[in-house]
């Protein structure tokens, strides 16, 4: 059976709720970025999740988190990013955590997995979509909770499918 890291960094708890939720459906364990050392990324799946903060700013815990992601060697292994926002509030900033923390995962070697078709989301811009797709899940709590439980069941099966 693979090995599943989730390691998230949360505010509000938003994030922290959808990684408490990927990890039942998944099998994994999640570990807030604060809490997280080496061996949280050691697993056949890294799932990354961030709140986006202030203008398209990871969130806060991820301050220190993004050194402990710079010393970690990610190649050979996939990685998912996910995370929170609001798309209407902050729609051409909207879910930016996700692409800051993919282009670091693909920095340190690893394979993105996980992205999302746009096509479903209001937001006008964003670090995160990349031809007509999102790096990986983006959820808004804030605007769209109703599709929050869907798109998270869904991803789940997503990454499944590909371990």
């Amino acid at each position: 059976m693979a090995k599943i890291s989730i390691v998230y960094g949360s505010t509000t708890g938003a994030t922290e709720g959808a990684a408490q939720q990927l990890a039942a459906l998944l099998g994994a364990t999640a570990t807030p970025i604060a809490a997280a050392d080496a061996s949280a990324f050691d697993a056949d799946l890294v799932i990354l999740g961030s709140s986006t903060w202030g203008y398209g700013e990871l969130q806060d815990d991820w301050a220190a988190g993004i050194a402990l992601l710079d010393a970690v060697d990610l190649a050979g292994k996939r990685v998912a990013v996910f995370g929170t926002g609001d798309s209407c509030g902050f729609a051409d900033t909207f879910a930016n955590a996700l692409g800051i923390l993919a282009d670091k995962a693909v920095e340190r070697g690893a394979t993105l997995v996980g992205q999302v078709p746009a096509a479903d989301y209001g937001a006008a811009e964003s670090l995160a979509v990349r031809d007509g797709k999102f790096v990986g899940l983006a959820l808004d709590d804030t605007n769209e909770a109703e599709k929050t439980p869907g798109r998270i069941a869904a991803w789940a099966k997503e990454l499944q499918a590909i371990l």
